[in-house]
């Protein structure tokens, strides 16, 4: 192996976010084995999950790896058709189960890559993967939004939350967000979205008035317990509810509305994608950004990180950061 990659390391699980300390330094240059491609890291998405994983919050998660899900760069090494291409991807195994992408240099399988829009900036597209793969998922499982449908998604000013009304208004569903206190919607859509202020409002009843009565399709919640009464009192007859998440684990399940209510609940963890299903969603997605639909999250100066602040960006999104946060490995 030649030398010349750099990486951020976690060499065992933290005590607490204050106490991550990776280890920031040369590595081993991975080369390509077949059917892989060695991929020249731009910018690296850093997630929620990347911190979780970091404090032993994920008991799957190997140790020692390097960290890191999502991605953008240049192919340097594999198959011809690949190579100088400019790609981006993302992953539930990467930086969890194996080495991932807070690194300059990443090993990862061709079927894993996609190749970027030419509109996309490399930011850009290491800020897309896992809120918009999560988002898609969780709406290919329950059922997509379709035209004439309502959507409700409990935490629309989240990462998820933003994708999840990208992807429902795109469908020409009809979108409605929930946010803890009185602000507006912060994202793109190809509607505007109705808000509902869940401080001030009782969100079951406005999601109905809003309805003439009839309750939403889908409810995407994409911040568990704290949500959950009100998305099921926002559900249509046949509604389904799509749980990414959760702050406490038990929550008291009404039987009796679950069944008379016809309801559906669909749970998603990306995590148990691998890298070339993320890579295949990834892809589905594709037409929405092409065609101007779906929109990358913006990109601000001060979210962005050099691999050696690593800890520093763990610790933002840990901290409910509103930004795409991203490592710069150059």
């Amino acid at each position: 192996r030649m030398s010349g990659a750099r990486a951020v390391t976690l060499r065992s699980k933290a005590a607490d976010i204050a106490s991550v300390a990776p280890e920031i330094g040369p590595v081993a240059m991975p080369r390509a084995g077949a059917g892989e491609v060695v991929v020249e890291i731009e910018a690296a998405g850093v997630t929620p999950s990347d911190a979780k994983a970091a404090i032993g919050m994920l008991p799957y998660a190997v140790w020692p790896r390097i960290s890191g899900r999502d991605y953008a760069g240049r192919v340097v090494e594999g198959p011809a058709e690949w190579l100088g291409a400019a790609v981006f991807g993302s992953s539930g195994d990467l930086g969890i189960k194996r080495d991932g992408t807070h690194t300059t240099h990443l090993r990862v399988e061709a079927d894993a890559l996609v190749r970027r829009p030419p509109a996309m900036t490399a930011e850009e597209a290491a800020g897309v993967g896992v809120p918009f793969v999560t988002a898609w998922e969780g709406f290919t499982r329950a059922g997509l939004p379709e035209r004439g449908d309502t959507v409700v998604v409990l935490g629309a000013n989240g990462k998820v939350g933003q994708a999840a009304i990208q992807i429902a208004t795109w469908r020409g569903a009809r979108a409605i967000g929930v946010v803890r206190r009185d602000e507006p919607y912060s994202g793109h859509a190809s509607a505007a979205p109705a808000m509902i202020d869940a401080s001030k409002e009782d969100v079951g009843a406005r999601v109905r008035e809003l309805t003439d009565g009839r309750g939403a399709e889908i409810v995407y919640n994409t911040v568990g317990d704290p949500f959950y009464a009100q998305g099921v009192a926002s559900m249509a007859k046949g509604g389904r509810q799509i749980f990414i998440s959760a702050v406490k684990k038990i929550v008291e399940f009404d039987i009796f509305a679950f069944y008379r209510g016809k309801h559906v609940y669909v749970g998603v963890d990306t995590i148990s994608l691998s890298s070339v299903r993320t890579g295949a969603i990834l892809r589905a997605l594709l037409p929405g950004f092409a065609g101007g639909h779906l929109k990358p999250y913006p990109i601000r100066a001060e979210a962005r990180y050099p691999l050696d602040r690593a800890a520093d960006a763990l610790k933002a999104v840990l901290a409910s950061a509103r930004d795409r946060v991203l490592l710069l490995p150059r």
